[in-house]
């Protein structure tokens, strides 16, 4: 559901003084770049500036207290099945470790690793990839409680590994990489920046140019329909080398990415005149993100069809895209779920808290459809259960 930005909570005094401490180094940082930052900049500093940006200061983000709930709060059974996955793989490499990219609260790890043990294959290590000094903290925490006879094989780090062996894990990681805007004005491929009017960030164009220009002429040419004027979308430039950078780590395994977005010609179609960006504010879903600076969280949807391009120019097979429904019947939801149910001290309150959980994991106007699943290999090919039931790689 969206809000109006209007209907938002208020912030509170400390929440004022933050977001006008970032609000001034965003705004120091336009003033050296000519009153002109590109939206990508702009978000990268919403997000990731040191000590205020979304992902690296202290606010709580994550769960019924946070801004968003993430599918590994809503059920153990989401996590239980991407520990199936990464089992299914570690046995086919004969060992392994796992890597996690931005592991949240932490919650994922705990429960993947209890189940991993419970069925006998655990990884060597169990490295968290984590950019954020607090939620760093925060999993260290949570990890110590749950799992406190597995912490050993728990590590931090801050950069990828070299010669990886095993699988990596990306649960809502690519929907909050940096993106740049365009916008079709007077039928020509615009950027979209931000600039200050009236003391307040707004949106300002540019003729597109460069690397930004050929990627989004490439696009439409994809797509095959004239984007009509004041269209407006996101592409991620970064996402190659972002990719690249996860092969050149990897030595063999696979990379596991769990995200809502659509292939190329469903994300960009003429109807979808505004994009894909969204901010979440205290479980409030909204598309102003000039607004709560460093106290929302700014994301976009995949373009599955660019993940999948990246992956194959980096040298990486791509082995299953699909719905995260269907990954999550490929990986063993059903006998998962009813292996809880039939526990006979269960009550039915709490049989019935199980099965909206798991219909919020798989509905199609939930999270079923809109969130997808895809993989790639790197010198191990082989079938994955998780792309078994559905395999959607030729709408890419």
């Amino acid at each position: 559901m969206h809000f109006d930005s209007h209907t938002l909570p208020p912030l509170s005094v400390d929440e004022q003084q933050h977001t006008d401490r970032l609000s001034a180094v965003i705004r120091e940082t336009l003033a050296g770049n000519q009153h002109w930052l590109s939206f990508d900049r702009y978000m990268e500093l919403a997000l990731y500036a040191p000590g205020l940006g979304y992902y690296s200061a202290g606010a709580h983000k994550l769960g019924v207290g946070g801004d968003f709930i993430t599918a590994p709060e809503i059920s153990p059974l989401f996590s239980k099945c991407v520990a199936n996955q990464c089992i299914e793989v570690l046995r086919h490499l004969k060992g392994g470790d796992v890597l996690e990219l931005g592991a949240g609260s932490g919650v994922m790890a705990a429960d993947m690793l209890l189940h991993m043990e419970l069925l006998g294959v655990l990884p060597d290590h169990y490295t968290i990839l984590e950019v954020s000094a607090d939620l760093q903290q925060r999993q260290q925490i949570l990890l110590q409680d749950k799992i406190p006879h597995l912490i050993d094989r728990v590590n931090w780090s801050q950069a990828l590994p070299h010669n990886f062996n095993g699988v990596v894990v990306a649960n809502e990681v690519l929907d909050a990489l940096p993106v740049k805007r365009f916008t079709i004005s007077n039928g020509s491929i615009c950027e979209l920046g931000v600039s200050v009017e009236q003391d307040a960030f707004t949106w300002n164009t540019r003729t597109a140019e460069g690397p930004l220009i050929a990627t989004l002429e490439r696009i439409v040419g994809d797509i095959g329909a004239e984007l009509a004027e004041s269209y407006a979308s996101e592409v991620n430039m970064l996402l190659p080398s972002w990719i690249e950078s996860l092969s050149t780590s990897m030595s063999t395994g696979v990379m596991l990415f769990i995200d809502y977005g659509l292939p190329r010609k469903q994300y960009y179609s003429v109807e979808r005149t505004r994009g894909t960006l969204n901010c979440f504010f205290k479980h409030r879903q909204h598309e102003n993100p000039f607004i709560n600076i460093g106290l929302q969280d700014i994301t976009s949807w995949v373009d599955f069809t660019a993940l999948a391009e990246a992956g194959i120019h980096s040298g990486l097979h791509l082995c299953g895209f699909s719905t995260q429904a269907h990954f999550l019947i490929g990986t063993g939801i059903e006998p998962l779920l009813q292996e809880l149910i039939n526990q006979p001290d269960l009550s039915d309150t709490q049989r019935w808290t199980l099965s909206q959980q798991v219909q919020q994991l798989m509905l199609p106007d939930t999270m079923g459809e809109t969130f997808k699943a895809m993989a790639f290999s790197k010198h191990c090919d082989f079938e994955l259960s998780g792309f078994a039931y559905r395999d959607l790689r030729d709408s890419l």
